[in-house]
């Protein structure tokens, strides 16, 4: 077992790499750069496909393959996160903190499939390019079992692919798609490595009560309450507004304070109560309030409103299931993500040492959010993918240990 926290900015493979090359002579650089595997990257070809569910349905998948070389070639499967998301993870302007979308899932193929790995990603069923919503009634009635089979299927297709070698198959989860791999993985031993970006430890049911009410009171605490008397004044929540990412904070000035025309002031919304000085307790009256509106949610009526919910509510903990996988396992997690946050993989990473599972690595990225991004005081970003992240998902896939693991099952 490994845990490594690289510098901010720094992959572990390059720091490496720069450690080992810092006494050479300059004339003899650019030969040594161009002998690192992976420095000057291939081209790669893309090949669409389509791949057949059940009952009729469809959905578009995309299989990149390196330009040149001698296969066949290692296979990597993409599992995207939550939501209406398609096969490259697009996620809109709106989140990525800039006027950009972002698609981690493509950067992830080009970089692999560019220096000499297949990658094989698709859309959630229903769903098109760009989050694309084609059939609303499949997207709602969606839930951990058909992805789960639509994932095995896609599987099969990537097996099946004359160029991909399947006996050389790793699954690649992403928050909600790490929940789904290793439930895929225990029970499939030919995969013979398994990558886990921002996975959840714990159910469902746990990581939204935390994204919905813990994470906003944390905000509130550390970053409105300028002070940390845990009290909010009205000027403490001003002092947020329009600051950078402020649109993206878990708890938005919008939701606590309304202008008053006739006072040409802001005053607190009417729900909230303040002491006689006008401040607000955030414990003792921000909190119930954010529970009164976080409960019904996960009440048992909506779960069993939503077939999406329902299912994985009622699934164990990763934890409990992660220590049967027999695959290598690596575990990338961003010490700033607020989605699903840095203790998550540590309880991953300590139940495979109590297993004793023979090949496992955790890499935590100070200042990356859930996609990687850079992100601070809460405010997450969905950008694209730090190019360090991506070098140390190549570097782990490629290392001569994952060659002895496989050797040795």
């Amino acid at each position: 077992m490994s845990m490594i926290i690289p510098e901010s900015g720094q992959s572990f493979a390059g720091r490496k790499r720069r450690i080992a090359f810092a006494s050479l002579l300059l004339i003899f650089v650019l030969f040594f750069l161009v002998s690192i595997p992976g420095a000057c990257a291939q081209e790669y070809v893309a090949r669409d496909l389509t791949i057949e569910l059940e009952d009729g349905l469809q959905t578009d998948a995309q299989l990149t393959l390196p330009k040149s070389g001698t296969g066949p070639f290692p296979g990597v499967l993409l599992l995207q996160g939550s939501g209406t998301i398609d096969m490259n993870e697009y996620l809109p302007p709106e989140v990525t903190g800039s006027d950009e979308p972002s698609r981690p899932f493509l950067q992830i193929a080009e970089h692999l499939s560019s220096r000499g790995i297949a990658v094989l990603r698709f859309n959630k069923r229903g769903v098109g390019l760009n989050g694309t919503i084609l059939n609303a009634s499949i997207v709602a009635n969606s839930t951990y079992q058909s992805y789960k089979s639509d994932a095995e299927k896609a599987l099969a297709i990537l097996r099946a692919q004359p160029e991909v070698d399947k006996n050389d198959i790793t699954l690649v989860g992403h928050s909600e798609g790490a929940i789904v791999a290793p439930r895929i993985a225990r029970e499939d031993a030919e995969i013979r490595k398994m990558v886990l970006l921002s996975a959840p430890a714990g159910n469902l049911r746990d990581n939204l009560q935390f994204q919905r009410q813990t994470r906003p009171l944390l905000y509130a605490e550390e970053v409105i309450d300028s002070n940390h008397d845990g009290l909010l004044t009205i000027a403490e929540v001003e002092a947020t507004m329009g600051t950078p990412g402020e649109s993206l904070a878990p708890l938005q000035a919008i939701g606590l304070v309304m202008w008053n025309n006739t006072t040409e002031e802001h005053q607190w919304h009417s729900v909230i109560t303040s002491d006689r000085r006008g401040n607000l307790s955030i414990r003792g009256d921000l909190e119930p309030l954010i529970k009164k509106q976080v409960q019904p949610m996960l009440s048992n009526e909506s779960v069993k409103a939503s077939p999406w919910l329902a299912s994985y509510f009622a699934l164990n903990n990763t934890t409990d299931i992660i220590g049967d996988v027999s695959a290598s396992i690596l575990i990338l997690q961003g010490e700033n993500d607020t989605q699903i946050p840095v203790r998550e993989a540590m309880l991953l990473e300590q139940k495979l040492t109590e297993v004793k599972h023979p090949d496992h690595t955790l890499i935590i990225y100070p200042g990356l959010g859930h996609s990687f991004h850079p992100s601070k005081n809460w405010i997450q970003p969905l950008g694209p993918m730090e190019e360090a992240v991506l070098e140390d998902l190549y570097a782990w896939l490629t290392s001569p240990d994952r060659r002895m693991r496989e050797g040795a099952g």
